[in-house]
């Protein structure tokens, strides 16, 4: 099995050392070491995401490590840090854990066994925080985005396409006659049928498209820098996988014919602000369900 990788930032060659004959001390995990001389190289080398943790010194020449934590978390880098310094000092704790920081030591006390407990406990940690930040965000059922984190970010990008002047779409997406699949069947088919359309619908995705939950039986799609004609394609395609294979029920070969309706309104062809643009998608979703369901209607 690969080693995890370990990142040393710190302009003390001998601090360098120090780490690499330590880590060959450790009793359980193998970590491949890499050293990091100076800010830059530092931060460049920790937002590559190769590496498992990140040990970082407070001291770096004219900048500090609180400052390296700051940016490298605005970049979004979620590699576990550990903050070093060469003295104890309540108030650079405090500081490091506030800028992001999983846990801090003090250089002339760290040991071996020391190093490779603060390891363990900052990438449990991060792995504890990872999973609570995606509980917030995320649908339990589908694992899809959940609305609060769609509107976040609908609200977002509602304002780049202001300032930037791009179109982007809002697909509204409602699965026909649910209700009666959780009253014929019962509501684990109906947590199937959701899941199994939530699995086909990110198969269609873009990486800058996001897919969420948006309420019960309810999804919803941005697509980034597409127009109404785009978006209305892809809903088409949408709608096109939900119908075109049978959803399994059971192992026993059971099948359920599904069908999906849909809402299209752009940014800012059918809406300026991100409320106006649900309500348009919406809307649209009414008109596609009004005129006979399993199909596509474009805001108006």
């Amino acid at each position: 099995m690969d080693s995890r990788k370990l990142l040393l930032i710190d302009d003390d060659r001998l601090q360098a050392r120090i780490v690499q004959q330590q880590l060959k001390a450790f009793h359980g995990e193998v970590y491949a070491f890499e050293w990091a001389a100076t800010y830059e190289e530092g931060l460049q080398r920790l937002l590559s995401g190769e590496h498992t943790a990140c040990l970082l010194d407070f001291q770096l020449g004219p900048r500090d490590g609180l400052e390296l934590i700051r940016e490298a978390k605005e970049a979004g880098c979620e590699v576990p840090i550990i903050f070093l310094t060469a003295e104890s000092s309540s108030s650079i704790d405090i500081e490091a854990m506030n800028a992001g920081a999983l846990d801090y030591l003090v250089k002339g006390e760290i040991s071996a066994s020391m190093l490779e407990r603060s390891l363990r406990y900052a990438l449990k940690l991060s792995e504890t925080l990872a999973e609570l930040k995606r509980l917030a965000t995320h649908d339990a059922l589908t694992g899809l985005l959940n609305r609060r984190e769609f509107n976040r970010i609908l609200a977002e990008e509602t304002e780049r396409a202001k300032r930037f002047g791009r179109d982007f779409s809002l697909v509204l997406l409602d699965l026909d006659h649910f209700k009666s699949v959780n009253d014929t069947h019962g509501h684990p088919a109906g947590d199937a049928v959701l899941r199994e359309t939530a699995r086909r619908l990110g198969g269609l995705m873009r990486k800058v498209d996001r897919l969420a939950r948006f309420g019960g039986e309810e999804l919803a799609v941005l697509l980034v820098e597409l127009d109404a004609e785009a978006a209305r394609k892809l809903a088409t395609r949408i709608v096109e996988v939900v119908h075109g294979t049978p959803y399994p029920l059971d192992e026993d070969g059971k099948e359920l014919t599904v069908t999906i309706s849909a809402g299209v309104a752009a940014m800012p062809h059918h809406a300026t602000t991100a409320k106006a643009l649900v309500q348009a998608a919406d809307k649209a979703l009414y008109a596609a369900k009004s005129n006979g369901r399993d199909r596509v209607e474009v805001a108006e």
